[in-house]
C-alpha cells in the first residue's frame, strides 16, 4: 500500500493515511527517524519500520515480498509526498506486481502537482522531469530535449544548484521562457516566484532556503505560434474579462511566445 505523506504541513496527513499506517504490519520508509516522528504525531506508536531508500530499495523489496507471502500488510511512505515520484517506490511496485500481489494507494500530497497548479502555467498537458543530470553531455542532451518539449515541465533542484540550473535552462530554452519556482510549499514561508528563466536565475543568485520545485512553460508548437493564433488567444482572454495586458500575458504563457510580442498584437487588435 502506497501512502502519501505531507510535503511540509503535518495537517495534510489524511485520516485514511493514519488508518492505513496504523493497520499495517510494517511501514517501509526512507528515513526511520523522520517517519518515526510522523507516526508519533499521528498516534501510531507500535509500527515496525523498514528502511527503503534509493540505496536499499532492491534489497528491501525482498523483505516486503516475504512479508506479503506471509499475509502481512506493508505500507510504503517516503519522507514527503507520494512514493514513486522521484522518490523510492517505483522498483518496489514493479517487483510486487510481477510477483502477483495487489497494490493500493492512499493518495494525498504531491509536490509536483502542488507546484504545477499554483504556477500559473498551462496544466492541461505536463510532464515530470525530476532532477536534471548534473553536468556534461547528459545534462546538455536533456536540456536540448526540453527546449522543444511543448508540455509544461516540472523539475526538482536543490537550492544551492538552483541558480545554475535556471541559467542553463535560460541558455537552452530561451531567456524569456516563463517559469515558476515554488519554495517551502505548505509551510510557514511558502513562496511562489514567477517570471522568465532569466529573471528567476538572477533572483536565485542568493540561494533560497528550503525545498524548491521548478515549473517551466512548454515550447511553442512546432513552427511557432503565428500572429493570428496569438490574436485569437488574446481575444479569448479578453472575452473572459481579462485586461489587454493580462490577456497578452496569458496568451504568451499559453503559446510560449514573447510577452512583448503578444502585447503588441493585443494593442493592434
Amino acid at each position: 500500500m502506497l501512502v502519501a505523506t505531507p510535503i511540509g504541513n503535518l495537517g495534510d496527513l489524511a485520516p485514511r493515511a493514519v488508518e492505513a499506517l496504523a493497520d499495517a504490519d510494517a511501514v517501509a520508509c526512507e528515513d526511520t527517524r523522520h517517519s518515526g516522528r510522523l507516526l508519533k504525531h499521528a498516534g501510531v506508536t507500535d509500527a515496525r519500520l523498514l528502511r527503503l531508500d534509493a540505496h536499499t530499495e532492491d534489497r528491501a523489496a525482498g523483505d516486503v515480498l516475504r512479508r506479503l507471502a506471509e499475509g502481512q500488510v506493508v505500507a510504503v511512505v517516503t519522507d514527503a509526498g507520494t512514493p514513486g515520484i522521484s522518490d523510492p517506490g517505483e522498483r518496489l511496485v514493479r517487483r510486487v506486481v510481477e510477483a502477483g500481489y495487489g497494490v493500493s494507494v492512499v493518495p494525498g500530497p504531491s509536490a509536483p502537482v502542488a507546484a504545477l497548479v499554483a504556477s500559473g502555467l498551462p496544466t492541461d498537458r505536463w510532464c515530470m522531469e525530476g532532477f536534471l543530470p548534473r553536468k556534461g553531455a547528459a545534462r546538455a542532451g536533456r536540456l536540448a530535449e526540453l527546449a522543444v518539449e511543448e508540455r509544461t515541465m516540472v523539475l526538482f533542484e536543490s537550492p544551492h544548484r538552483l541558480a545554475a540550473t535556471l541559467a542553463d535552462m535560460a541558455g537552452s530554452l530561451g531567456d524569456d521562457r516563463r517559469a515558476c519556482v515554488a519554495r517551502e510549499m505548505t509551510k510557514l514561508h511558502e513562496e511562489y516566484v514567477r517570471g522568465t528563466l532569466a529573471e528567476l536565475a538572477d533572483w536565485a543568485r542568493q540561494p533560497p532556503k528550503g525545498e524548491v520545485v521548478v515549473v517551466v512553460g512548454g515550447a511553442p508548437p512546432a513552427g511557432g505560434a503565428d500572429d493570428d493564433r496569438i490574436r485569437a488567444a488574446v481575444a479569448e482572454s479578453i472575452a473572459r474579462g481579462a485586461s489587454t495586458r493580462d490577456a497578452a500575458a496569458e496568451a504568451a504563457n499559453l503559446l510560449g511566445v514573447n510577452r512583448r510580442r503578444a502585447y503588441r498584437l493585443a494593442l493592434e487588435g
